[in-house]
């Protein structure tokens, strides 16, 4: 179809005549919306009016559009309507839904409720849980129990602390496991760091000052020395000997020590295949610990007369490790002790 500067066919340039010819106007003597020109349905009556229905009698169709009316003439819809309708249908299902809600919560309160009753049952033996006798697995009340079995208990009190090992060689009165040059210093040998050393002979004595030189005997013998312990060890032209002097309290023990000063040492012990050392003029290394209730020394020197000189280190390190060897075995006392007593409390 062209919307061109052409007019319609019936236009006043064309050579049809009106369609509507000179009908009368169906709206009667008004005029036309356009003023004195002639209505152009001319005097022909309104189609709709005088013209026989052709339903006959019978009803016209119903409205479409139902209550509402017609939709407007330029087609936008009834906003208006429409948000109604949606609002309306909004409220419909909160109804719903708070209903559905309140439904659901009162069946659950109904299921609890339903459930107490039934275990309260279950607890007095007047019935069996609905639960367990709809599974077929026993109720509570079916379960088996081991009466025989002891409920574990607890204690509200702490444990004590363990023992210091160091408390049972600080006094004689708790350092009552066996002693004897033999739990001292154990087997033929020893090795330290790699380096091995052959064991001599061994001695004890009562009497603390054969067992001394230098005046080291009256030292002992004034601070309550019980006992005296003694062994050398030789490596390689060098011999120590390693002399353990036992005390009743550690006090007696540091105070021996502290009283110890140059040339004040144990006397060596000589041993088969071990010629004399550290007598009759050679210079020899000394030293003097204690730990506990023991006091430890060492006397170091060379199997061929020669002197020990600063700068030995030979010489130094063989005294180091017989001293090292001594206290660790000491240590160990302690730690034997305070474990039996872990184990057996009451003995």
């Amino acid at each position: 179809m062209s919307f061109g500067q052409g007019g319609p066919p019936w236009g006043s340039g064309g050579q049809q005549q009106d369609p509507y010819g000179s009908r009368q106007d169906p709206y009667g003597s008004r005029q036309g919306p356009h003023g004195s020109q002639q209505d152009p349905y001319g005097a022909q009556q309104d189609p709709y009016s005088a013209q026989q229905d052709p339903y006959g009698s019978r009803q016209g169709p119903a409205d479409p559009f139902g209550a509402q009316g017609p939709p407007p003439p330029d087609g936008t819809p009834d906003w208006a309507a429409l948000a109604d309708a949606s609002a309306s249908r909004a409220r419909r299902r909160r109804r719903l839904t708070v209903g559905g809600g309140v439904l659901a919560t009162a069946a659950v309160a109904g299921l609890v409720a339903t459930a107490i009753v039934s275990s309260q049952k279950n607890a007095d033996g007047d019935a069996k849980s609905p639960s367990a006798t709809a599974s077929g697995l026993p109720g509570p009340q079916e379960l088996p129990s081991d009466s025989t079995r002891p409920e574990p208990a607890f204690s509200s009190v702490a444990p004590p602390a363990p023992p210091n090992p160091k408390d049972f060689i600080s006094s004689e009165r708790k350092d009552t496991a066996p002693l004897s040059a033999d739990t001292l210093f154990p087997g033929k040998k020893l090795t330290m760091g790699g380096r091995a050393y052959a064991k001599g002979a061994t001695a004890r004595t009562a009497d603390c000052a054969p067992a001394t030189q230098g005046g080291l005997g009256a030292v002992l013998r004034d601070n309550g020395c019980d006992q005296v312990f003694r062994v050398t060890y030789s490596r390689e032209g060098l011999a120590v000997t390693v002399g353990v002097a036992v005390f009743g309290q550690e006090s007696e023990a540091r105070r021996a020590v502290a009283k110890t000063t140059r040339g004040k040492t144990v006397a060596p012990l000589m041993s088969p295949g071990v010629p004399t050392f550290c007598k009759g003029g050679p210079v020899c290394r000394y030293t003097a610990n204690s730990y506990g209730r023991y006091a430890y020394f060492t006397a170091t020197g060379y199997t061929s007369a020669k002197s020990v000189t600063t700068g030995d280190r030979a010489a130094y390190q063989v005294g180091d490790d017989l001293a090292e060897f001594t206290f660790r075995q000491i240590v160990r006392r302690g730690n034997a002790q305070a474990s039996a007593a872990v184990a057996d409390p009451a003995g």
